[in-house]
């Protein structure tokens, strides 16, 4: 409850200009148009929360005042299976789940968008003119000062690694990370790093020598970094923990400097949207220097306009970190990790470097299939 009592009073945004009138009522956000001009709609389905979304949506409603707009927020599994069970209810779909929207574009769900932004676009951030990747988070650590005054600061993840080689007893209970069997965000994490480091499965068995805790979302993961219980969380979201990293003495968020992997929101327009005119609209909009520039400077989520630099923007993390990121590709290579062989198979083996002497039962495939 602390976490997103901070977050919110941390990322509300003051809706000064706005002609409407906005309203939030848990997982659904309307801005109703000035109803001093002729009117249109917008409606989107994103697995972005209300804190990052709404500065978006803000700006872009003081630009077309005359748009209602609706977004609805929902997990990203439930988020790709009602469009799938109804696909002309949205115009916009946004999503963290890569794979699942690349499926989407691949099997001819997504509308092009035909414009000089979309041209302008990085090449590596979108696929042909159907998939846009328009945020850079890093994926991060999270310590405890405790943990920094007893044993100092691991850097990246060889530090990490002896770190718990060396203090695993003292760190038992500790240290706190996803559990891949039950979040998407966990699996997507895991199946990238096993691919990126030799000694990543290293790392997991020191994760179960440590007793470290496993939990399916960042939030909670922050919860117990705050109140103490936990002195080290791994794999966090860089976006989500920032602000309130910001706002916690007693936290400090770590990029590792060995290697960085990055989650990035994509966008599409449906196929079959029923309102295509406003969806390219806010595409647009979304993709141009100003939509970007509002998420550098009124989001933690990472602005990827390739005209954009300092904080807040990718070219920055970029500076940080510069070789070490390793953000996934809009390729065909992301359809390979919703194979469920290959899913059932990393489960396994992550759960017998884990916990050695458990007994070994096949785990179903992660719930969700990214944060």
């Amino acid at each position: 409850m602390r976490y997103l009592t901070l977050l919110l009073a941390l990322l509300i945004t003051p809706l000064t200009g706005l002609a409407g009138s906005l309203n939030i009522s848990g997982d659904l956000l309307t801005i109703d148009a000035s109803d001093t001009q002729p009117q249109s709609t917008l409606v989107i389905h994103g697995a972005l929360d209300m804190e990052h979304i709404t500065p978006i949506l803000v700006a872009f409603h003081q630009r077309h005042p005359h748009i209602n707009i609706t977004y609805r927020n929902l997990g990203t599994l439930a988020l790709h299976q009602r469009f799938l069970d109804a696909p002309d209810e949205v115009d916009v779909l946004i999503s963290s789940a890569m794979p699942w929207q690349y499926r989407l574009a691949n099997d001819g769900h997504a509308h092009p968008l035909d414009s000089p932004v979309s041209e302008a676009w990085p090449a590596q951030a979108r696929w042909r003119h159907e998939l846009f990747a328009f945020t850079f988070e890093p994926v991060v650590l999270v310590v405890h000062r405790e943990l920094i005054q007893h044993y100092g600061r691991p850097s990246g993840h060889t530090e990490l690694l002896n770190l718990l080689e060396t203090h695993g007893t003292a760190l038992r209970g500790r240290v706190v990370t996803y559990d891949p069997a039950t979040s998407g965000a966990g699996y997507s994490y895991a199946i990238q790093e096993a691919g990126l480091s030799p000694r990543y499965w290293d790392l997991v068995a020191a994760f179960g020598k440590a007793d470290a805790q496993l939990v399916s979302t960042t939030s909670a993961m922050l919860e117990g970094l705050q109140d103490g219980r936990f002195w080290i969380g791994y794999n966090l979201l860089g976006s989500y923990a920032q602000p309130i990293v910001d706002a916690s003495p007693e936290l400090e968020m770590i990029i590792p400097e060995d290697y960085v992997l990055v989650t990035q929101r994509t966008a599409l327009i449906s196929q079959h949207a029923p309102n295509p005119n406003t969806a390219h609209t806010f595409m647009g909009f979304l993709l141009s220097q100003a939509g970007q520039q509002v998420i550098a400077g009124q989001t933690s989520l990472g602005a990827l306009h390739p005209g954009l630099t300092g904080k807040g923007s990718a070219a920055e993390l970029r500076r940080l970190r510069g070789d070490a990121l390793r953000p996934l590709a809009l390729t065909p290579a992301l359809l390979a990790t919703l194979d469920d062989l290959k899913r059932r198979a990393l489960l396994q083996r992550w759960q017998r470097e884990f916990s050695p002497l458990a007994p070994q039962t096949p785990h179903e495939p992660a719930a969700r299939p990214a944060p």
